[in-house]
């Protein structure tokens, strides 16, 4: 059977879908359990704020098999905008048909239709050699940078 793989933007009535996919993806990446409440209210949150982020899911002959989510960073350096890619998942079922490849690839050709698009980003825990592999297949590259930060939310 061939596999078929459509990207769509997000919508409300995804919601439910992509807490359970952030919920699975941060204790199967980084060993985290994320308090569903505040997981619930952050996706809430970025469903309704365009400005600030959005969701893509993609499809496997009808089926939800993934996302991910961007995120929009200012550079004055480079007078223009960064896209971070986050919240990157893909079902365990529809891994290795190519799921994170078309995700990939949509944002991309967005990002390249976008004039103010610089690049595009995304941060990956420093142990995580399989995703780093997939990224790299994709074109991506260490950017050289280290991420610090402090955490006030106490959710971890």
């Amino acid at each position: 059977m061939s596999t078929s793989i459509t990207i769509r933007n997000a919508q409300p009535q995804d919601l439910s879908l992509i807490v359970d996919f952030n919920f699975i993806l941060a204790e199967e990446s980084e060993g985290k359990q994320l308090d569903r409440d505040v997981l619930t209210r952050g996706v809430g949150r970025a469903l309704a704020s365009p400005d600030m982020c959005r969701y893509f899911m993609a499809e496997v002959n009808g089926q939800v098999a993934g996302q991910t989510m961007i995120t929009f960073e200012l550079t004055d350096w480079r007078d223009g905008v960064l896209w971070w890619l986050q919240s990157v998942y893909v079902r365990p079922e529809f891994r290795k048909l190519g799921v994170f490849k078309a995700l990939f690839q949509h944002i991309a050709s967005l990002a390249r239709s976008t004039a103010e698009v610089r690049g595009l980003r995304l941060y990956v825990e420093q142990g995580n050699s399989r995703a780093q592999r997939v990224y790299e297949q994709m074109g991506m590259q260490p950017g050289g940078y280290l991420v610090y930060e402090q955490d006030w939310s106490g959710a971890f």
